[in-house]
């Protein structure tokens, strides 16, 4: 017997390699960004860097000023005003220690609390935005009043005994004192502490509550080990947001303290406008910047949380 065996089949020609289709619009993103880069270039970047050459000159308004590379500005800048450089830290870290003991129960409040009257307390929380910061700051000083009700009521509890041997106050006089530049520096930016941390306690599941209540947890125990380490990112972006504009803030210490209150942002406003001297002005604005980036930078990596709102 034959057997017929099957003819292979004929080799079919290889298809040519087809290059991928050319993505379209990758350059999208960029041109969409374009933007924003020139605005940070034309804004910030080129003040930067025009501030750094200025503060390397020397010279006078009459003659002119010119770059001699003269760092020694900052050594003179930082001996002769080192003492408001540590006290605009110490305003600003007090201050941001009171938004975060008076904004933390009021964004718990809002976030887990408030219910139907929740939108009602975020316009009362965002309303000083509504007026201008120089409006809200005078207002201070009629609220501050030396014989007004709220110095009053601070004398019959003996407040101000405690703040005048801590060196906050002066007498029975709460203006022109470190207390009253703390009041106004809490006011002005305690919103910034407050929405962060709603944002990040609006984040928290309520199961985990739940399961912590399950298992026989208090509610500080709850608090302490679930809410809080949680709700970290909008602390520490609520710190962040109230320690850096207030270190640098100068309309407080101007309208509600005096000259032994005064803060870098007063002596760096005043060598601008007032004593001409802008290498010092530039060389105090580098110091200050400094400064703050090393101790953020500081506070970040201590925190344990990048993850901020």
């Amino acid at each position: 017997m034959s057997t017929l065996t099957e003819a292979p089949p004929p080799l079919t020609p290889a298809a040519p390699e087809q290059k991928p289709p050319r993505k379209r619009g990758r350059w999208t993103p960029y041109w969409l960004l374009l933007p924003g880069i020139l605005w940070l270039v034309v804004f910030f970047a080129a003040p930067m860097v025009y501030q750094a050459s200025t503060s390397v000159q020397t010279g006078s308004l009459e003659e002119g000023y010119k770059v001699t590379w003269h760092f020694v500005t900052y050594w003179d800048a930082v001996s002769e005003y080192w003492p408001q450089f540590l006290r605009s830290v110490a305003y600003a870290a007090s201050a941001t220690v009171l938004c975060l003991l008076l904004g933390y129960p009021l964004a718990y409040l809002i976030a887990f609390r408030a219910g139907r009257w929740r939108n009602l307390i975020m316009i009362l929380v965002i309303a000083p935005f509504f007026t201008s910061f120089l409006i809200r700051t005078l207002a201070w000083k009629t609220i501050l009043a030396d014989g007004g009700p709220v110095v009053g009521a601070l004398n019959t509890l003996h407040v101000l005994d405690v703040t005048g041997w801590l060196g906050w106050t002066s007498g029975d006089r709460v203006l022109a004192t470190p207390l009253a530049v703390v009041c106004g520096l809490t006011y002005n930016f305690l919103p910034f502490m407050i929405l962060p941390l709603y944002t990040s306690l609006e984040r928290i599941d309520g199961r985990l509550h739940e399961a912590a209540g399950d298992l026989y947890a208090k509610p500080s125990t709850v608090f302490r080990k679930v809410t809080f380490p949680l709700s970290m990112p909008g602390v520490v972006s609520g710190t962040l947001l109230t320690f850096i504009p207030a270190t640098g803030d100068y309309v407080n210490a101007s309208l509600l303290g005096s000259a032994d209150t005064g803060m870098i942002g007063n002596v760096i406003q005043s060598q601008f406008l007032r004593v001409l001297d802008y290498p010092t002005a530039a060389a105090l604005s580098f110091v200050l910047m400094a400064a703050i980036l090393a101790m953020v930078t500081f506070y970040i990596r201590k925190s344990g949380t990048e993850d901020l709102v």
